[in-house]
């Protein structure tokens, strides 16, 4: 038995016909509306749709019309919102239904709406409307009509065509906004079909910022190779979706992400890129460490600021952090001083906007950058420096250059820390000979004698050093063995024989005294829940044949107990791990 096709309705298909040609336009299509069937009994006879608060449109589903009117319908409520007709901000209210204009606000309305419409040129109107409409706008024409009653031909049939909703909900969806979106996309839609393209190839909006970096790279050495590497993304759909109120910044892609809709002189634009560009180049996101994200951007905001205008590059838009107080300060010293008053620091603004960083912690969309982003912005702003001075460009504040030094002299990694730790703990051995033991050199001149080298027993004992070796299962056994191979190096570079030996697991398991080329190879990661290190550290420091100033290595993740050690000692752990405590002693990454 076959089964019938589902008949299709004509004049629901010129519905969604003149539906999609509308929302399809750049003009509304950043409102995201849908398109909704009307309940029965919802909407009277003769209307034919209304848009809600949200921005949907509900359509009445026994009116049959061809898509032409239907487009101009939806575009016609659209519009409405678009104008902020439905914001009970700027609208007047009718006082028995809050939700609905009042009827000579909704007539001018409706006009104003027309008169747009008539530029767009879209779709055909359903009714007949007078071939001349009044200039005024919207508020004036509806005191006026208040007063002496809305004329017959401007008078519309039905109900009200917008609902209002409340003010929390319209600043929200913020139409208006949406609207003026629309606008710029439509206007650079229409340039570009007539020939005259403002966009890149990529899609992005060309502007002012754009002379602002070219800028940089010819006028300003401190700053032009940290432009030179830089893109500017001016995309307006990232801007809305990443609500970025004028820019932001993302290190890892090397973009500068503007909104076009931002108006600002070409001074200003210089002073926005400066900024993000030193965001970037200082590595703010990356130093931010355990401290509060949101509060670490507005201090380093502060600082940043205060060194643009110092040297005077550009000016700086109206509503920035600056506070000449805080001048001469670092970023940890200002963000130590304002985080006292969170509920004040909510309130602030930075370039993205308020309540959010303008130091994005990822890049908007994927990108393709292979290479060392802290050698690319340690060498673009130390080359820029150097040209700076040498082309005497100007002023740098001393905080500036500081911090431009400390980045040219990068931390050391974390074996050359532990060589040093072990260095601080073992000073290289006084070398002693006796004619009591023989040298082995002495092949070429067998007859001449030589005192051999010896290493008295006592030294033995009083050069060793304490390992407790977290080997739960969450330990990386890569990283531990890479660990525990620069020990021995260093140990044996050092002459330090032996290390007394603790594994730690649930339970502590005294391995005694090691070679310390051979501990690798003792290890085994048991796996056996929790990692509980206190008993190791207490079982050295308790043990008679442990020096009593013999230091501590503890090698963890980070996901043990809080420990106390009443010596010298240091903790490895994995990069990016953490250790539940605040640690007395050094504390080494693992990379």
């Amino acid at each position: 038995m076959t089964r019938r096709r589902a008949k299709v309705d004509p004049w629901r298909a010129e519905v969604l016909k003149g539906w999609h040609a509308v929302v399809d336009l750049p003009l509304f299509r950043v409102f995201r509306s849908r398109l909704y069937d009307a309940g029965d009994g919802e909407l009277s006879g003769d209307t034919w749709a209304i848009v809600t608060d949200h921005g949907d449109v509900r359509f009445h589903p026994k009116r049959r019309a061809p898509a032409e009117e239907w487009s101009w319908v939806f575009a016609h409520l659209l519009l409405h919102v678009g104008f902020g007709h439905a914001d009970p901000r700027t609208c007047a209210l009718k006082d028995i239904d809050a939700d609905r204009p009042d009827p000579a606000y909704h007539a001018a309305c409706c006009v104003a709406v027309e008169r747009f419409l008539r530029t767009l040129k879209i779709g055909r109107c359903p009714e007949p409307v007078p071939a001349e409409l009044p200039e005024n706008d919207e508020v004036t024409l509806s005191e006026r009509w208040r007063r002496l009653g809305v004329p017959a031909p401007f008078k519309p049939v039905g109900e009200p065509d917008f609902r209002i909703g409340s003010a929390k909900l319209a600043e929200h969806l913020d139409f208006q906004r949406s609207f003026a979106i629309g606008v710029a996309e439509a206007a650079t839609a229409a340039l570009d079909r007539a020939g005259a393209p403002r966009t890149t190839a990529d899609g992005h909006v060309k502007g002012p910022w754009d002379a602002a970096l070219r800028w940089f790279m010819s006028s300003y050495p401190l700053l032009g190779a940290l432009a030179s590497g830089m893109t500017i993304v001016s995309d307006v759909e990232l801007a809305r979706g990443w609500d970025i109120s004028i820019a932001a910044v993302s290190a890892e892609a090397g973009e500068i992400y503007v909104n076009p809709l931002a108006r600002h002189s070409a001074l200003e634009w210089r002073f926005v890129l400066a900024h993000e560009m030193l965001h970037a180049a200082l590595r703010h996101g990356e130093r931010a460490g355990l401290r509060e994200p949101y509060l670490w951007n507005v201090a380093c905001d502060y600082v940043i600021n205060g060194w643009l205008v110092e040297m005077g590059v550009g000016e700086m838009p109206e509503g920035l952090l600056f506070d000449q107080s805080l001048s001469g300060m670092s970023a940890e010293a200002v963000y130590d001083r304002i985080a006292g008053d969170l509920r004040r620091v909510r309130k602030l603004a930075t370039l993205r906007g308020r309540g959010l960083g303008d130091v994005l912690d990822r890049p908007p969309r994927r990108q393709g950058r292979y290479v060392d982003l802290d050698a690319y912005y340690r060498n673009a702003l130390r080359n820029g420096l150097a040209y700076h001075h040498t082309g005497g460009r100007g002023f740098v504040p001393a905080g500036l250059e500081q911090e431009i030094r400390a980045l040219d002299q990068p931390p050391l990694p974390w074996d050359a820390q532990l060589a040093r730790w072990f260095d601080e703990h073992f000073q290289p051995e006084e070398r002693r000979r006796s004619y009591a033991r023989a040298s082995r050199r002495q092949a070429s001149s067998p007859d001449i004698p030589r005192p051999g080298r010896i290493r008295p027993e006592e030294v033995v004992r009083r050069r060793t050093f304490g390992v407790v070796l977290d080997t739960s299962g969450s330990m990386d056994v890569k990283l531990l063995g890479k660990a525990l191979g620069a020990i021995a190096s260093y140990a044996a570079a050092r002459d330090v024989p032996r290390a007394r030996v603790v594994f730690c697991d649930a339970a502590a398991y005294d391995a005694g005294y090691l070679p310390v080329e051979e501990i690798a190879g003792k290890v085994r990661v048991r796996g056996r829940g929790g990692t509980v290190l206190q008993p190791g550290i207490r079982l050295l420091e308790r043990a008679d044949d442990f020096p009593p100033d013999g230091p501590i290595l503890v090698i963890t993740d980070g996901q043990c107990d809080v420990l106390r050690v009443r010596r010298e000692h240091a903790f490895l752990l994995p990069q990016g791990a953490s250790l539940p405590f605040r640690a007395r002693g050094p504390v080494f990454f693992l990379k």
